[in-house]
């Protein structure tokens, strides 16, 4: 009998446990998996970025702890020896008619209280010389890390007290009463007093387990990842981000330094028809079906068909990714890159057809779930562990153990 179980061993699940264990140091803790480690999916396939809250809605739960997480995990970073690098990030306007979006931009970053500045032509080359800008923006508190090892030192140091891990299984059912949570794995059974929900690209599933209503569905959004060839690496010294489009849920192929000292570029971000498809050619009919009979994808995809066809094209076409590359660096040619690991992003989306735009957390019972965490969700992981552990009620008194 566990006073708490979270099910999901990525870097979310895993900073919820260290949260809780922090809040309730004798409480009894497990972390679910249904892989055979942690960090396999959306922690371990990401551009390794702790962001600084950029992007996001000013009083958003995405802009409130991407600030706060950003610094936290930087300190976590620091505290227990992890590599990291705050090497900082320029956005880079190419053209004339992304200048005012990117002093939309500018203005909107101060609300968030994020420090940055406007750059010109030339103060844009001191920082990359093999740029293509008009002018841009410096953000100098963006750092990368290896959320991988992030993840294992958490899980390290969640073992050091004591949290219990089942890996390799995966749940099947969730029954709540009013004194407990059964969880059926394929493997054992496991009573808890509460649960939280860290399931990632599979969260809307275990929200459907405990019978709660939502409208709210997960879509598998494929990312591609080109990397640069070891020679081509001194063409970026950094972070280089284009202007987002504010009609476009996603921020755009761009170049990112990685801690293994490779140059990613990406990503190229296309439906993926399985919910783990990290390769074009991945298929699961369940998880097709899912997407495709979801009213909401398709109220989605007519207003965003456009952007979507740009986006299949660079999938199959080299050649249109690297013209999108070469807006940011003109000297990069097809030859210069290869073909790096791909990703899967866990986006929640409403039966109305909006992306939800938010982290998204909902409670149920005895039970809290996240039900959508993407980027910057990595940056803000220990944030989020401590906001759930801030909602989960003190459960160990009122356990009936049978």
């Amino acid at each position: 009998m566990y006073d708490y179980v979270i099910i999901g061993g990525g870097i979310v699940g895993l900073a919820t446990a260290y949260a809780l264990r922090k809040n309730q140091p004798s409480a009894r803790l497990a972390v679910i998996e249904k892989e055979d480690g942690i960090a396999k999916h959306q922690t371990g396939r990401n551009s390794g970025v702790i962001h600084s809250g950029v992007y996001y809605k000013p009083g958003s739960m995405k802009a409130r702890m991407s600030v706060q997480g950003r610094q936290s995990m930087i300190e976590f970073c620091q505290k227990h020896d992890v590599p990291h690098d705050v090497c900082g990030k320029v956005l880079v306007a190419t053209e004339q008619e992304e200048l005012p979006r990117m002093e939309a931009l500018y203005e909107r970053v101060q609300e968030n209280g994020v420090h940055v500045s406007r750059i010109d032509q030339d103060e844009l080359k001191d920082i990359e010389p093999h740029v293509n800008g008009l002018a841009g923006i410096k953000v100098p508190g963006t750092g990368i890390v290896d959320y991988k090892s992030v993840s294992s030192k958490l899980m390290e140091l969640l073992e050091e007290e004591d949290v219990e891990f089942f890996f390799g299984s995966a749940v099947k059912a969730i029954k709540e009463s009013e004194h407990e949570v059964v969880i059926e794995t394929d493997t054992e059974t496991i009573r808890t007093g509460y649960f939280i929900n860290c399931a990632g690209l599979h969260s809307d599933r275990i929200v459907q387990m405990t019978g709660i209503h939502s409208d709210v569905r997960i879509v598998p959004f494929r990312g591609e990842y080109f990397q640069l060839k070891e020679e081509k690496n001194h063409l970026v010294k950094g972070l280089i981000y284009p202007i987002p489009n504010p009609d476009f849920p996603f921020l755009g192929v761009h170049l990112t330094k990685m801690m293994d000292g490779h140059i990613h570029a990406g990503p190229n971000a296309v439906l993926s028809l399985k919910r783990e498809g990290y390769r074009k050619t991945s298929f699961d009919l369940k998880d097709m079906w899912d997407t495709v009979s979801f009213q909401g994808f398709w109220k989605m995809a007519g207003p965003n068909m456009k952007e979507g066809l740009k986006e299949m094209v660079r999938s199959v076409h080299k050649e249109s990714f690297v013209k999108s590359l070469q807006r940011l660096v003109p000297e990069i040619a097809a030859e210069d890159i290869v073909p790096a690991e791909a990703g899967v992003r866990a986006q929640a989306m409403l039966k109305d057809g909006k992306l939800v735009d938010d982290f998204h957390i909902i409670s149920g019972k005895r039970s809290i779930h996240v039900c959508n965490a993407p980027s910057p969700a990595a940056t803000a992981s220990l944030e989020i562990g401590r906001e759930i552990a801030r909602q989960v009620p003190e459960v160990r008194r009122i356990h009936v153990v049978s």
